[in-house]
């Protein structure tokens, strides 16, 4: 029995042991399995993190690339808004630099202006002055003209008378043709054509009528100063008196100004100023009354048994004439070198207080080449019409025409265009 005990038990114990050791290891075996499980579980959702981390990574990346891209961009931006800012920063400083140099540019020339503005009168005064002197005593023609004067020789008048008799002894003389005479119809209420050379009439209408002469009254006005001798560079200074009071006409002339004897000429017989021919027969030797007196005995002297003289200007409708007492006046003008510059002169600037103003004649056809004048003067006031005196050469031949009351604006001018065409088809070859 202990034999069997003892041989058994051993075995027992083995077996035993045997039997425990495969159920620890399918344990083992099923407790590393479960470990297993349970770690591959986590493993899952650490492939899930894992894959939104790389996500993450690359949306971080993607983000990072904007960002870059961004960076450069707004890098970029600020680079031209530097630039543009430093491109309007370059641009106002030019214009203000611009802008700087225009203003002392402005201030310079405020300055010269001013300057100009303070020396004008003087030095415009000054240099008219001496430039219309040599006009006067030289007879050489003043720089300031804006039209060409004819040139004048001075000299005496007797010298002159001789050199126009001998002249118009020599000159073939235009023959009358009747019938275009008769065809030959002049708007004029009253004309003369004459052929100053041999007297000869060529055309007349009402020529013994006396009839107010308005500014042709101003030829003889210059004419008795200028035989009067008086200095035409003495400056004379124009006063309230010879404002127009009769017509309260308008003059450019302001009282106050102060001009030369010879401008006050030229401006008289040029333009027909009234103030200007005033001042000179107020400023005659014994005044205006011996003015008008010289003149009214000049007329007499001269045959003029119908004109009267009642003022220097003729803006009087009692100053009359007959045209051909006209035509003698007009003939003795023509023996007067400055009047025949003066009355045949297109325009002239002179220095009048404190500017330069531009006078021109009021007669257009001194402008025109195809006219050759050797005095001229209009007159108007509503009394006397339109009026027009002139000494011309027509085919060489000297004519004086004399045309009295036209009515239109035009109208003298247009008779005076006709005489000249009627004078140049009418000679016989």
């Amino acid at each position: 029995m202990m034999s069997f005990r003892s041989a058994f038990l051993p075995s027992f114990v083995l077996g035993l042991v045997l039997a425990i050791t495969p159920i620890h290891q399918a344990e083992a075996k099923e407790t590393h399995t479960t470990k297993v499980s349970k770690t591959a579980k986590p493993s899952k959702t650490t492939k899930a993190t894992v894959s939104k981390t790389n996500d993450a990574k690359k949306s971080t990346k993607k983000t990072v690339k904007a960002t870059k891209k961004s960076n450069k961009k707004t890098v970029v931006a600020k680079t031209s808004t530097k630039t543009s800012k430093s491109k309007t920063v370059a641009v106002v400083s030019k214009k203000d630099k611009t802008s700087k140099s225009k203003k002392s540019v402005v201030k310079s020339d405020a300055k010269k202006i001013s300057k100009t503005k303070e020396q004008r009168l003087a030095e415009r005064k000054e240099r008219s002055r001496e430039r219309f002197a040599k006009v006067s005593r030289t007879g050489q023609i003043a720089k300031v003209a804006k039209y060409t004067a004819k040139p004048v020789v001075v000299a005496s008048v007797a010298a002159s008378s001789a050199a126009v008799i001998a002249s118009q002894s020599t000159t073939p003389a235009i023959e009358q043709n009747k019938s275009i005479a008769n065809t030959l119809n002049l708007e004029s209420k009253a004309a003369l054509v004459i052929n100053s050379a041999t007297g000869e009439v060529l055309y007349g209408k009402n020529t013994d009528q006396p009839v107010p002469i308005a500014s042709i009254t101003k030829l003889m006005t210059v004419m008795v100063v200028l035989d009067a001798k008086l200095p035409l560079d003495e400056a004379i200074t124009i006063s309230e008196e010879d404002i127009d009071r009769l017509k309260n006409t308008s003059s450019r002339i302001r009282v106050g100004s102060v001009l030369s004897r010879a401008e006050l000429m030229l401006l008289a017989l040029m333009s027909s100023e009234n103030r200007a021919a005033h001042a000179l027969a107020r400023t005659y030797t014994g005044g205006e009354s011996a003015a008008i007196a010289a003149m009214n005995r000049k007329a007499h002297a001269l045959g003029m048994t119908q004109t009267r003289f009642e003022d220097g200007t003729g803006l009087s409708s009692h100053n009359v004439a007959s045209p051909k007492d006209l035509v003698a006046m007009v003939k003795t003008a023509n023996n007067y070198p400055l009047i025949r510059r003066f009355s045949t002169t297109g325009g002239h600037a002179v220095a009048i207080k404190d500017s330069i103003q531009q006078f021109n004649n009021t007669n257009m056809l001194v402008k025109n080449p195809d006219w050759e004048i050797g005095v001229s003067k209009t007159g108007y006031i509503n009394e006397a019409g339109k009026c027009l005196v002139m000494q011309a050469k027509i085919k060489s031949t000297p004519v004086v025409i004399v045309l009295m009351d036209s009515w239109g604006k035009y109208t003298r001018i247009g008779d005076a265009q006709r005489v000249k065409k009627w004078l140049e088809s009418s000679s016989i070859n």
